[in-house]
């Protein structure tokens, strides 16, 4: 009598284990692909670029910071050689504060909208001596 509990308890005990187990995963797969179905594929974003200069207009090696208005992250690009930035891949309903600055130099700083439309823009930045 006993034996026979013992197993029907290790047969009920495996028949829940499974059960449990291809729930979980009949679940992944519903929820997963729901989210995955509503995922925004390829949403359109913002490209801003230019480039950093002197008032003699030569390239300077400088640094650019981009910083997102809504949730205050800061992306820093160190310019190339001749002075190009480039930031991509901007949510377009958020503002932006472009910074730029080198040593010696002195900061200036350009507000990017959400209301301006412009899928890429380009902002030349003269910087003066301090």
């Amino acid at each position: 009598m006993i034996q026979h509990n013992r197993r029907t308890i290790t047969i009920a005990v495996a028949i829940l284990v499974v059960g449990l187990s291809s729930g979980a995963a009949f679940g992944q797969g519903i929820f997963g692909n729901y989210k995955d179905r509503y995922k925004k594929k390829d949403a359109p974003t913002k490209t801003v670029k230019g480039i950093v200069t002197d008032e003699a207009e030569v390239a300077l090696s400088a640094v650019v910071q981009l910083k997102n208005m809504r949730t205050l992250d800061v992306k820093s690009f160190h310019t190339d050689d001749a002075g190009n930035y480039y930031f991509y891949g901007l949510d377009l309903n958020v503002d932006y504060e472009l910074r730029a600055y080198a040593d010696g130099y002195q900061a200036k700083i350009r507000k990017l909208s959400s209301f301006d439309d412009r899928k890429e823009l380009f902002y030349v930045f003269e910087l003066k001596q301090e």
